[in-house]
């Protein structure tokens, strides 16, 4: 949606990336949660890109971190809600890379992080809140949307809208734009 609302023409590819695998590989190496972003980007990246001749491809990945803690998407609405009670009444950060590849290798990369603070909200209007949104919060790594009720959640946030919601924009175009991709 970034994408397109910014204008650019683009195909869609998922990589077959074993995130997974390279999260289990980084776990107690000292790796931040930015520097897990920006490998998971980059593993993406170079996989589609050695796939598509001579192409831009663009990975990204998006952590969210409180303390040390990594969070994954939660499976179903009972993991929605133990994922916002952790997070209630607390600031927690969203890590979001993005990786620019060619024939699969990554030339460009970039890492953004927001730092965002959740209201210390009840447990009753949590329940009200999730029955409110659905199990489409459990699209999103928090359990919440920004863009819709999810706002609601919080008391202050830090950083770009862009990031919050999965891309470092503004960087990329920067970026599409020094390479002549973009007028």
């Amino acid at each position: 949606m970034l994408l397109k609302n910014a204008g650019l023409s683009f195909d869609v590819q998922p990589a077959k990336f074993d995130e997974v695998a390279a999260r289990k590989t980084l776990k107690g190496t000292g790796a931040t949660p930015g520097d897990v972003a920006e490998v998971l980007a980059r593993g993406k990246a170079e996989e589609v890109s050695a796939t598509t001749s001579n192409r831009i491809v663009i990975g990204g990945d998006q952590i969210l971190a409180l303390g040390d803690e990594i969070f994954e998407k939660p499976a179903d609405m009972d993991g929605a809600r133990q994922t916002l009670l952790k997070l209630k009444g607390k600031s927690h950060t969203l890590n979001c890379g993005v990786c620019l590849a060619r024939n699969g290798e990554v030339f460009w990369s970039h890492v953004d992080t927001a730092h965002m603070t959740m209201h210390d909200f009840s447990p009753e209007w949590l329940g009200q809140h999730l029955a409110d949104v659905g199990p489409d919060v459990c699209q999103s790594v928090g359990a919440y949307q920004l863009e819709g009720r999810g706002v609601q959640l919080f008391s202050e946030i830090k950083g770009s809208y862009f990031t919050i919601l999965g891309l470092p924009l503004l960087p990329l175009l920067g970026e599409l734009r020094r390479l002549g991709v973009l007028a």
